[in-house]
C-alpha cells in the first residue's frame, strides 16, 4: 500500500473494530469485503456502517448484503464432519468464510476528526484495503452533533452513536413519514415536529386527525398517555379544536374553537371529496354551475335547502345539468354536511384569521378533530379548505413582501395524515396540497405527509418528497413508491425489509448526508421528556423568547376563563419543564 509523505499509518486512523479486507466489487454494486477470522457475520447487520481505509482515501459506506462463501464448492454439497472441534476451527475463516457488501457513500478526511467538508464517493477503495466498523466519532462527523441546526432522532441499529437530522434542509422542502399501521408513525412524527419547533426555522400547522399531537397522545402498546406538544411547549403551541364536546373534557380548554361557514366552501373543496363521497365527475363539476347560479358564498347553503325532487329537477333544467346526477349530488352532500355541528351559516369568528394570528406570532397550531377525525370527508373538507385559504394568504404576502422590501415570511410546514386521500393521482391536481407539493417551497409553504399507503400518492408528488422517513412497509407497491427515483434503491430495500415493526426507521433524502437505518429515540418516559427539554433549553439560550399565546387571550378565554384547576395544572407543567 502506497503512502504519501505526511500520511499517518492507515491502521491508526480507524477507530472501529477491524472487519476484513476488500477483495473486489464496483461503485454501483458495492465492494466485497472478506471478513477476518475473528469477525462473525452474525454481528454485522444489514444497514450498519463501515469505514474502509484506502491508499489515499477513507470511505464511509453502508452494509447492503451479508453472505457466506467457501473456497471449495464441495463444502456446499458435502459438508465436512464438524463433530471434531479442531476441524471446524481449521475450516472456519479459511475454506469457509463470510463476506459483506459495502456501498461506498462518502469520502472522509484521512485524519479522523479533521474539519474537512465531506464529499460523495465517486470511486472505490483498492484491493486489500482494510475495513472496520465505523466508530462513534465517524458517525458524528457524518451526521453532525445536536445543535441549533441538528436534531438527534435516534441511533444506528448496532451503535450507540447519535444520528442527527439537518433541520434547515428538512424544512426547505416537503417531507414524508411512511410505515404500515402500528409501526409508530405518530411517535416518530411527534419527535420530528419537536425538532422543528425547537429550531424555530419554520412554523407548524398540524391537522391532528386522531388527537395525537396537541395536549396528549396515546401509547396503545403500553396502555398509557404521552405528552403532546402543548404540554411540552405551552407558550409556543396553540390548540384549535373542531369537536367542542370532546375538547371540553380536556385538562386545558382549546385556544380557539373552529367553525366553518357554508359560505367558505368553494367548488374546489368539493372536487377533493369526489372519490371519498363516490360522486360522479359530472355531479362534482356541477358545483361550479351552482356557484354561478346562486352566487359565490351562497351556493352551497341554497343548494342544500332545496326540498323535493321537483325543485331539484327544475334547478337542473335551469343550469343545464343532468337531473339524476344533480339529485344524487344533493343527496350525498345533504347526508354528509347537514349533521356536522361545526358547519354553520355565520361563524362566530374568522378561524383562518385566528390561525394566521398565531402563526404570525411565531407560534405553532395543532387542529384537533376529535370525533370527526374518523369522518374522512369531514377531515378532508376542513383540512383542504383551511389550507387553501392559508396558502392563498402566504402566496399574496410573499409576492407583496418580495416586491416591497425583499423580505420573506416565516416558512410554514403543514402536517397531514392519511395523505394519500389528498394526493392520489385523481385528486392531487385539484387539492391545494398537491399544488404545494409540486411547487416545493415557492411561497414558503411545505408539507409533512404521514401515510401508511404511499403507493396511493401521485408519483409526481412523491418525486417532490425531499426527505423520506420510512418505518416497516410490507406491501411491494408501497416499497416501490417510496424508493422511486432513489439512488441505490435495490440495496435500501433489503435494509427496509430488515427493520423491526416498532421504533426503527430508514431515513434518506435531503436532511441526511446518506441513508441511515436508526432506532428511534425514546418518547413517553420522564427521562425522554427531560432529554428533549434540556435540548430546548440549550437552543433557547441567548435567543429571544417566542411570543406567548397567553399574552393575548384567545376568544375562548375572553368569553369563558379556563377553570382554575386546569390553569394551575398548566402552570405546574411549565414550572416542571422549564424550571
Amino acid at each position: 500500500m502506497s503512502t504519501n509523505g505526511n500520511q499517518s499509518d492507515p491502521g491508526k486512523l480507524m477507530g472501529g473494530t477491524p472487519l476484513g479486507t476488500v477483495v473486489g466489487g464496483s461503485l454501483s454494486e458495492g465492494v466485497e469485503v472478506k471478513l477476518n477470522d475473528d469477525a462473525s457475520v452474525e454481528d454485522i447487520p444489514v444497514g450498519s456502517y463501515v469505514v474502509i481505509q484506502g491508499e489515499t482515501k477513507r470511505f464511509f459506506g453502508m452494509v447492503n448484503e451479508v453472505k457466506l462463501a467457501a473456497t471449495d464448492a464441495r463444502l456446499r454439497t458435502t459438508p465436512a464432519n464438524l463433530t471434531d472441534p479442531f476441524v471446524a476451527e481449521v475450516l472456519s475463516g479459511t475454506a469457509a468464510y463470510g463476506t459483506i457488501t459495502v456501498r461506498p457513500r462518502l469520502l472522509l478526511p484521512m485524519i479522523a476528526g479533521s474539519d474537512v467538508e465531506l464529499a460523495p464517493a465517486r470511486t472505490v477503495p483498492a484491493h486489500f484495503a482494510r475495513a472496520s466498523k465505523a466508530s462513534d466519532a465517524d458517525v458524528a462527523q457524518v451526521f453532525g452533533v445536536e445543535d441549533d441546526r441538528h436534531f438527534a432522532v435516534g441511533t444506528p441499529l448496532d451503535m450507540e452513536a447519535v444520528v442527527c437530522l439537518d433541520l434547515k434542509a428538512f424544512v426547505e422542502r416537503s417531507n414524508g413519514v411512511f410505515g404500515k399501521s402500528g409501526t409508530g408513525k405518530s411517535f416518530l412524527t411527534r419527535l420530528l415536529l419537536i425538532g422543528v419547533l425547537q429550531s424555530r426555522l419554520s412554523s407548524l400547522l398540524i391537522f391532528d386527525m386522531h388527537d395525537e399531537y396537541g395536549w396528549a397522545g396515546s401509547d396503545a402498546e403500553r396502555g398509557r398517555q404521552v405528552k403532546g406538544l402543548k404540554q411540552l411547549f405551552p407558550a409556543q403551541v396553540a390548540v384549535f379544536a373542531l369537536d367542542a364536546e370532546k375538547s371540553m373534557g380536556r385538562p386545558v380548554k382549546p385556544d380557539v374553537m373552529v367553525e366553518i361557514g357554508y359560505g367558505d366552501i368553494e367548488p374546489e373543496d368539493i372536487m377533493v371529496l369526489r372519490e371519498t363521497l363516490n360522486i360522479s365527475e359530472v355531479a362534482a363539476e356541477s358545483s361550479y354551475s351552482l356557484e354561478r347560479h346562486f352566487g359565490k358564498g351562497k351556493w352551497l347553503k341554497a343548494f342544500l335547502e332545496l326540498e323535493g325532487r321537483d325543485a331539484i329537477f327544475e334547478l337542473a333544467n335551469d343550469i343545464n345539468i343532468n337531473t339524476s346526477a344533480l339529485a344524487s349530488f344533493h343527496s350525498r352532500l345533504t347526508n354528509r354536511f347537514a349533521r356536522l355541528p361545526f358547519l354553520v351559516e355565520k361563524p362566530s369568528q374568522d378561524s383562518v384569521q385566528a390561525l394566521m394570528d398565531q402563526l404570525d406570532k411565531g407560534n405553532h397550531v395543532v387542529l384537533e378533530f376529535g370525533r370527526y377525525g374518523d369522518d374522512v370527508p369531514a377531515y378532508m373538507l376542513v383540512a383542504n379548505l383551511l389550507t387553501r385559504r392559508i396558502y392563498a394568504r402566504y402566496r399574496d404576502r410573499q409576492m407583496t413582501e418580495s416586491v416591497e422590501n425583499g423580505k420573506s415570511t416565516t416558512p410554514l410546514s403543514i402536517v397531514i395524515e392519511e395523505a394519500h386521500r389528498f394526493l392520489s393521482p385523481a385528486v392531487a391536481s385539484q387539492s391545494t396540497f398537491g399544488i404545494i407539493a409540486r411547487e416545493m417551497r415557492k411561497y414558503n409553504v411545505t408539507l409533512l405527509v404521514v401515510d401508511q399507503r404511499p403507493s396511493g400518492i401521485d408519483p409526481e408528488v412523491m418525486s417532490q418528497i425531499a426527505t423520506k422517513v420510512c418505518c416497516l412497509l410490507d406491501d411491494d407497491r408501497d416499497v416501490d413508491a417510496v424508493m422511486t427515483g432513489t439512488s441505490g434503491s435495490r440495496e435500501l430495500r433489503s435494509v427496509l425489509a430488515g427493520l423491526e415493526s416498532r421504533q426503527q426507521a430508514l431515513i434518506f433524502g435531503n436532511a441526511v448526508p446518506i441513508p441511515v437505518a436508526v432506532r428511534i429515540r425514546d418518547y413517553g418516559t420522564t427521562d425522554s421528556y427531560d432529554s428533549l427539554m434540556r435540548t430546548a433549553s440549550r437552543r433557547s439560550a441567548g435567543k429571544k423568547t417566542a411570543t406567548s399565546i397567553e399574552d393575548t387571550p384567545s376568544p375562548s378565554d375572553r368569553s369563558e376563563p379556563a377553570e382554575p384547576q386546569a390553569a394551575a395544572g398548566r402552570k405546574d407543567d411549565e414550572d416542571e419543564l422549564f424550571g
